[in-house]
């Protein structure tokens, strides 16, 4: 059989091809990645500075032109803000205070806090006011002010929208439990009415004090202009009241006169 035969001089070449090296992200691409996290990050660091002061200014007006006893707390929604801040209107701020005073009145109320909802918030040119679109709020009041205020101690009755107040009758006449509902009445008061009696019945005497206590509604004077008492509800701690309102108007703190002394405030825009 043939076979064929390789010559003494034949040889193979036995070496390994060389391996392909990974070739390097060229430094541009490290680059365009740089900046492009730059344009992302720079525009979100400015607008949360502009932000931050926005609602460090409003803060302040506020605690001013409603004398609370410390800042409130406020957020700026929406994003960017910036461009809110340079088209002059705010989209919507959030505001909740606490122990807001009503001082300068007969029968003074005061809130233990106020949520306030602001949407459209622009400011006039000459810096004068800032005007809400529209808002809502809640204002909270707690028993023992309502009590102050009343002259008699309340707390919550039985029933929604109750409240309950015990009443010592004069001359060893005893002792008997008054409950009467709480509702909204013109020019932001709370209306008390339909009186039950518990524990007996009531003599003249406690008809006396009903009327000097509950016959007149009690205003609410550190509300903010524009805005309308909607209901009043209870709680176990107190009462809610809700408001609503357009073209909520704030403005620099001025003195209360004697026949209103509603309280204002300047919303500064500027920064």
């Amino acid at each position: 059989m043939y076979q064929p035969t390789c010559g003494t001089g034949a040889s193979y070449d036995t070496t390994e091809a060389p391996r392909t090296r990974r070739r390097r992200r060229p430094a541009a691409t490290t680059i365009a990645l740089a900046a492009l996290l730059t344009l992302i990050l720079v525009p979100v660091t400015v607008d949360r500075l502009v932000t931050a002061r926005v609602e460090s200014r409003t803060a302040e007006a506020f605690q001013v032109g409603m004398d609370t006893p410390a800042r409130p707390e406020v957020h700026v929604r929406g994003f960017p803000v910036l461009t809110q801040v340079a088209s002059g209107t705010l989209r919507r701020v959030d505001i909740t205070a606490h122990d807001i005073p009503a001082d300068g009145s007969a029968r003074p109320l005061p809130l233990s806090e106020l949520d306030l909802r602001l949407d459209g918030l622009t400011r006039s040119d000459d810096g004068g006011e800032a005007r809400a679109r529209s808002a809502a709020a809640t204002a909270r009041l707690t028993y023992p002010d309502v009590s102050e205020t009343l002259g008699l101690e309340v707390s919550q009755g039985k029933g929604p929208g109750r409240i309950s107040a015990d009443i010592l009758l004069p001359l060893g006449g005893g002792r008997v439990t008054v409950t009467t509902t709480v509702s909204a009445a013109s020019g932001n008061r709370i209306a008390f009415d339909d009186f039950q009696i518990e524990g007996g019945a009531l003599p003249a005497a406690g008809e006396a004090v009903l009327d000097q206590v509950f016959a007149q509604p009690i205003r609410l004077r550190n509300i903010p202009d524009g805005l309308n008492l909607r209901s009043v509800t209870t709680t176990a701690t107190g009462l809610d009241a809700r408001f609503t309102g357009r073209s909520v108007t704030f403005r620099p703190d001025e003195a209360p006169s004697d026949q209103d002394q509603d309280q204002d405030l300047d919303l500064d825009l500027d920064l």
